[in-house]
C-alpha cells in the first residue's frame, strides 16, 4: 500500500467497523485509521483517486488537533475532505448524524458520563473506529466499546454479569471481575495492535533533588500549612503543600537550568502554576526564547536556537508532536500514568530526526515524590487518599 509503514498496512487489514487502534504514541494511527476509511469506501491506495459515494467523513479528536489543523495534511494524501473535524468538547452536536463514518481519535470514553453516552447513539447509527495509544487500564474502562458494538445492552447489564463491588467502602470500589474469560474474549476481538517499535533510542533518567527535610517532616506532623499556618482542610490541600515543597527546591530549579544549558532546545512539562512561575524566573534573561502551553496561553514551539516550551500537562500532554528537540524535562511527575506516557510521546515520532530521545524525570527522596513514583512503574494512577492512610 502506497505511504504506509508495513505495519500499518498490516493492521489496515485487521481493522473493522467498531474496532480500536491501538499503537504507541507517534506510531501514525492518523493514517493508518484514513486509509482504512479510504479502502472501506472504495478507494485503492496504489491509486489514490477521488472517492465516489463516500460516506461522509466526521473526525472527533482534541481541541488542538482541530485548532493546529494537523488532521487537515493527515487528509491531504487521500485527497479527502472531511465533513467536521471537531473536538470532543463539542460531540454532543453530531448525536443525530446517521449513516456516515465516525473516526474517534484519542480515547475519551472512559467512564458513563455525557461524551460516552453520546458516543454510544452516535455508534449505534454510523460506522466507526476509535484511535488510542492508551485504550483502558480497567474493565470498566471499556464499557462504552462493549455497549457501542452491542456486547451488552448497557451499563447494568455488564455491571450484574463482570462486577462485584466491595461492601464496606465508603464510595463504590470494585474487588474483582467475574468471567473474565469472556472479557479478555471480547477486548481481543475489537482491539487491533499496530506492532510499532520506535525508530529512536528512549534514553530515561531519573534525577533526585535535594529539599526542605524539615519543613515537609512538619508539614506531614502538623498538617498544618506553612505558609498560613492554618490547618489543612482535606488530604489534596495537604498533599499539594507537600508538593510545592519538594517542587520548589532549589536544586530542581538548579538541574533544570542545566540540562536545559546543555541541550539547547527542550520541552518542560509541569503540573501547578507556582511551578510555571519558577520555570519562567529560571530562563528569564538567560538567552531563551520561553514559549507556554497551558489554561491561560497557547503559543507555539519556539522556532530558534535556543528556546524552553514550558507545558501543563493537563492541558497539553496529547494531539501535538515536536521534532525540533530530542529532550523533555518532566519538573514534576503528574498523578496519571496514562498522561505521562502521552506526553512523552510529544516527540517521539515517526518522523524524528534524533537517533536519541532523553528523558529527564526530575524528583526528591520525599515519601510523596517517591510514591508517586512507584504508582506510575507500575501503570497505575497515584492515589492521594492512599498516600495519606
Amino acid at each position: 500500500m502506497a505511504f504506509l509503514y508495513p505495519y500499518q498496512e498490516d493492521a489496515v487489514k485487521k481493522m473493522k467497523n467498531g474496532c480500536i487502534l491501538c499503537g504507541g504514541v507517534g506510531s501514525g494511527k492518523s493514517r493508518t485509521g484514513l486509509a482504512y476509511y479510504f479502502l472501506r469506501q472504495g478507494g485503492e491506495l496504489e491509486n489514490i483517486k477521488p472517492l465516489v459515494n463516500a460516506k461522509k467523513l466526521y473526525i472527533i479528536t482534541t481541541a488542538r488537533k482541530r485548532d493546529t489543523f494537523e488532521w487537515e495534511s493527515e487528509l491531504a494524501p487521500f485527497d479527502i475532505h472531511a465533513e467536521a473535524i471537531d473536538s470532543w468538547n463539542n460531540i454532543k452536536k453530531y448525536a443525530d448524524v446517521r449513516d456516515s463514518f465516525f473516526l474517534f481519535d484519542e480515547q475519551r470514553v472512559v467512564g458513563y458520563g455525557t461524551w460516552s453516552k453520546t458516543f454510544i447513539k452516535i455508534a449505534r447509527n454510523n460506522e466507526w473506529i476509535l484511535l488510542s495509544a492508551t485504550p483502558g487500564d480497567t474493565w470498566l474502562d471499556y464499557i462504552p466499546v462493549f455497549i457501542a458494538n452491542g456486547f451488552y445492552k448497557n451499563k447494568t447489564e455488564f455491571t450484574c454479569m463482570h462486577v462485584v463491588y466491595s461492601r464496606n467502602t465508603k464510595y463504590p470500589s470494585v474487588s474483582s471481575y467475574l468471567n473474565v474469560g469472556r472479557l479478555i474474549k471480547l477486548r481481543n476481538d475489537i482491539l487491533i495492535n499496530m506492532d510499532y517499535k520506535t525508530p529512536a533510542t528512549l534514553n530515561h533518567q531519573t534525577i533526585i533533588a535535594d529539599y526542605n527535610m524539615q519543613l515537609y517532616k512538619q508539614t506531614m506532623k502538623t498538617r498544618q500549612d506553612p505558609e498560613t499556618g492554618e490547618p489543612f482542610n482535606d488530604i489534596s490541600a495537604l498533599c499539594y503543600a507537600l508538593r510545592k515543597i519538594a517542587n520548589s527546591s532549589l536544586s530542581r530549579q538548579s538541574i533544570t537550568k542545566q540540562i536545559a544549558e546543555e541541550h539547547k532546545k527542550v520541552i518542560i512539562f509541569y503540573s501547578f502554576d507556582y511551578e510555571l512561575d519558577i520555570l519562567k524566573k529560571l530562563f528569564w534573561n538567560r538567552g531563551f526564547d520561553i514559549a507556554e502551553w497551558n489554561g491561560h496561553k497557547h503559543e507555539e514551539v519556539p522556532d530558534s536556537n535556543k528556546w524552553v516550551y514550558l507545558v501543563n500537562y493537563m492541558a497539553g500532554s496529547e494531539g501535538w508532536n515536536c521534532i525540533k528537540t530530542d529532550t523533555i524535562i518532566f519538573y514534576s511527575q503528574s498523578y496519571s500514568y496514562k498522561t505521562m506516557i502521552q506526553a512523552s510521546g510529544r516527540i517521539d515520532r515517526l518522523n524524528t530526526p534524533f537517533k536519541v530521545l532523553n528523558y529527564y524525570h526530575l524528583r526528591t527522596n520525599s515519601t510523596i515524590d517517591i510514591s508517586i513514583m512507584k504508582a506510575l512503574a507500575s501503570k497505575r494512577n497515584f492515589n492521594e487518599r492512599d498516600f495519606v492512610k
